[in-house]
């Protein structure tokens, strides 16, 4: 994100954002690298689109059962509020984020989601 001043556009670090570690099944981010691409977003704008769609929608079944046993670490970056808000959801369902933000993927909306080019905004 970028704004202007006196001398050009200066560099800023979204605050609003913090660094984040989880598992993720490999397989499924394969799939969402691969949709990233064909739709010029990045992965973690598709992800923080579903879990956005999810918390809307508040309703989560899910079977712990049926857990991918391929995860990996997948490191980026989430607003506060939006992992937050998951953190509380996953609390109430006894469930891990992880499993809540792989659970979300089925709420991605592709008309909804930032492009590429948003990292890049410039704000006033």
């Amino acid at each position: 994100m970028f704004k202007k001043g006196d001398n050009g556009l200066i560099n800023l670090t979204d605050e609003s954002r913090i660094k984040f570690r989880t598992s993720i099944s490999n397989s499924l981010l394969e799939q969402l690298k691969e949709m990233a691409d064909q739709n010029n977003t990045y992965v973690n704008y598709l992800l923080e689109n579903g879990m956005q769609n999810l918390l809307k929608d508040g309703v989560i079944i899910y079977d712990k059962k049926t857990r991918p046993k391929d995860r990996i670490q997948y490191k980026t970056s989430y607003d506060k509020n939006l992992l937050a808000s998951i953190r509380k959801i996953a609390k109430e369902h006894d469930l891990f984020i992880n499993d809540v933000i792989e659970y979300s993927t089925k709420y991605i909306d592709l008309n909804n989601v930032k492009k590429r080019n948003h990292r890049y905004r410039v704000v006033k």
